[in-house]
């Protein structure tokens, strides 16, 4: 039989090299293959897969932080709620059935595959347009999202629509994240491009400061229940740092349509593998 430290180790370094191919985002694999591989039962490994999550995406947000291409209000928006929430999340998840919280995460790592596979070809509209028809004419009429960036000063309107969306958007990440040990990017980040005319490296930052701060929350959170494997977690962690500075060559060696899609079948594979396991697994 492998030692389980051995196994712990491998996963971490897999995990860090997802990484550093696709970013922070490549942290939701960490559940399901802790789960998978260490038998582990997901309320144990969502700590773990959180503390990772953090870290990424910590770094990542730094680096936006240094960038000056975070929106610090509407990340203080968001990860108010989203801390608020998560409590809320991880709560819910003591009281939820393994297969529940395994069916949950499935549909999620469903999605952001599908996410994945969409964005690969489709670039997200800044500004949508709607055409009417009046007096027999079809004028073509641009519609102003809710969050809109003002051309002069740099600073967002703040609409009642906008500041309701980021507070609804904040609290459903922070939950999900306390339920499944999530970093709720794949919340945050489609939200922002349909409420506001921010540039995708600008969204991006801003959800990293996010998912960084809720997912930091949602661990101390699951201390507090002290489900948290430290003997799992320390190595796990010391590894996926280790991935991700290794793997830091490849990321320009292969073009960005290829990770894009290495990481949406991934998601895709992992998510069927998790189903399965929950269907007909012991």
């Amino acid at each position: 039989m492998i030692d389980p430290i051995l196994i712990t180790i491998l996963l971490g370094l897999f995990i860090g090299l997802v990484l550093a191919l696709t970013g922070a985002g490549g942290a939701i694999l960490s559940l399901p293959l802790l789960v998978l591989f260490l038998d582990i039962k997901m309320i144990e490994a969502a700590p773990i897969s959180l503390i990772a999550i953090s870290i990424s995406a910590g770094i990542a947000a730094l680096i936006g932080l240094r960038a000056g291409i975070v929106r610090y209000k509407a990340a203080g928006i968001l990860a108010t709620f989203g801390i608020l929430c998560a409590p809320i999340g991880v709560y819910v998840a003591h009281h939820l059935s393994e297969q529940t919280l395994a069916m949950l995460f499935s549909a999620v790592l469903f999605v952001v595959a599908w996410r994945s596979f969409k964005n690969m070809n489709v670039s997200p509209l800044l500004i949508t347009n709607r055409t009417e028809t009046i007096n027999g004419k079809n004028l073509v009429k641009k519609i102003e999202p809710a969050c809109a960036l003002h051309p002069a000063t740099s600073k967002l309107f703040w609409t009642a629509h906008c500041t309701v969306s980021l507070i609804s958007t904040g609290g459903l990440s922070g939950f999900l994240s306390g339920l499944l040990g999530v970093g709720g990017g794949f919340i945050i980040v489609p939200t922002l491009q349909r409420i506001s005319n921010l540039e995708t490296k600008i969204i991006t930052a801003t959800s990293l400061a996010v998912i960084a701060l809720v997912s930091i929350a949602s661990t101390i959170s699951y201390a507090g229940n002290g489900t948290i494997l430290w003997s799992i977690a320390l190595p796990f962690t010391i590894s996926m740092l280790s991935g991700m500075f290794l793997g830091r060559w490849l990321h320009d060696k292969i073009p960005n349509l290829i990770r894009m899609l290495m990481f949406s079948l991934l998601s895709l594979f992992i998510g069927l593998l998790m189903l399965l396991n929950m269907l007909f697994g012991n």
